[in-house]
């Protein structure tokens, strides 16, 4: 067994549970350890903090198995987390078949991510400690959820960051379709895990369309007409459809990427939905601006774009282009009009993200109640000593007459 000695004083963050060394806090490695090979992690002083898997390319050096000295990392300790972070989402499935059922440091399992789809698992093994279990964990999913198969999408950039090679194909089971048919809060949609962000789907925005969906039942009610609507960054028409559901009158789309909105259009065709929507392929900032300059006004408007910082050395750009849509997005609204904003960067904190789009509404000069906020939901449980968990926020706008 390898030892991880850090340096004096490094020891803080492990005795309060955080599940990350940096090569930083490392003093000395004892010992010769593989990528994903488990390690003990010791303080200066030969305290016992923690077992950990180890990854030499990374400057996250050691992500956290356990504090329990007496715990055994393996096959049935891994299997075991599997087993509880799948039972832990049953409850879900009432209103939903598209969940996601392992969540990396929140459910233990540091770096693996796991989408369920229908009859089909999507994963991602974004650490070399997940890595090396990488059969086990496949052969569990199976037997745990009964799927027909486990397809893998590990071809984020966070592998090479971890000296991992891309890999993108079926691990267990049968192929998937070319689209897997889901159903959330009676929405049908289409998910193609093969291509596309995150694992085809954004699952984590899911309390976000209810929202939405429900806001567009009370405009009905209260103006006596449906609500017409703005969704910026589409991607496969996820708000969309639940605004129609919601019975909006119109519902106009934008994304750069054709080949998304191929897969929108395919899901409002599934629910009946064409005939209130528009599609646009379009550069979002761009149409933005158009939209503007046109007069066009809408009752709400959706800005949920990809991550705009990958890491903090992206934070100043990244405030920039949020600044800008969110200006142009509240430029757009009627009077009494609402704004639904998100951010997914990880590297942009609430309080900054709040601070951002409080200068759009300065610079609109508008008068904007903040009358809600929006996070990811149950299925993504923020990991209470690792705040860089709570990746996605947003916030719910009103512009005042």
């Amino acid at each position: 067994m390898a030892d991880l000695i850090l340096k004096a004083g490094k020891e803080k963050s492990l005795l309060r549970r955080h599940p990350w060394v940096y090569d930083t806090a490392v003093q000395r490695v004892v010992g010769k350890p593989q990528p994903g090979e488990t390690v003990r992690v010791l303080a200066n002083n030969g305290r016992f903090l923690a077992w950990a898997a180890f990854s030499p390319a990374s400057t996250l050096r050691a992500r956290c198995w356990s504090y329990d000295e007496k715990d055994v990392i393996d096959d049935a300790f891994i299997e075991r987390r599997l087993r509880e972070a799948i039972a832990a989402r049953a409850p879900l499935f009432a209103r939903t078949n598209a969940v996601r059922v392992v969540f990396g440091e929140a459910d233990g399992l540091p770096g693996l991510i796991v989408d369920q789809y229908g009859d089909w698992l999507v994963t991602q093994f974004q650490a070399a400690g997940v890595e090396a279990w990488r059969p086990l964990i496949g052969r569990v999913l199976m037997e745990a959820t009964g799927a027909r198969g486990v397809f893998d999408r590990s071809d984020a950039a966070t592998r090479q960051r971890e000296g991992l090679e891309i890999r993108a194909g079926l691990l267990a089971g049968e192929e998937p379709p070319q689209a897997i048919e889901v159903v959330e809060d009676g929405v049908k949609y289409g998910v193609d895990v093969r291509v596309g962000h995150k694992t085809g789907f954004y699952i984590d925005q899911r309390e976000s369309r209810l929202t939405a969906q429900r806001v567009a039942e009370e405009f009905r009610r209260v103006h006596g007409r449906g609500m017409r609507a703005l969704n910026c960054f589409c991607y496969t028409g996820g708000f969309s459809l639940a605004l129609l559901k919601g019975s909006a009158d119109e519902v106009v789309s934008v994304d750069s990427s054709e080949e998304a909105l191929a897969m929108a259009r395919a899901n409002a065709e599934r629910n009946d939905f064409s005939g209130r929507a528009e599609w646009i392929c379009e550069d979002v900032f761009t149409c933005l601006r158009r939209l503007r300059d046109a007069g066009e006004h809408f009752d709400l408007v959706i800005l949920d774009p990809p991550k705009f910082a990958s890491s903090h050395y992206h934070v100043d750009r990244a405030a920039r282009a949020y600044k800008d849509i969110n200006l142009n997005g509240l430029k757009l609204l009627e009077p009494g009009g609402q704004l639904f904003t998100f951010s997914c960067s990880g590297a942009v904190d609430v309080d900054l993200f709040q601070k951002i789009v409080a200068g759009a509404v300065i610079d609109s000069r508008r008068n904007v109640w903040a009358v809600g906020r929006f996070g990811a939901g149950a299925d993504h449980p923020l990991l209470m000593t690792c705040p860089e968990g709570e990746y996605l926020k947003g916030m719910h706008l009103a512009v005042r007459p």
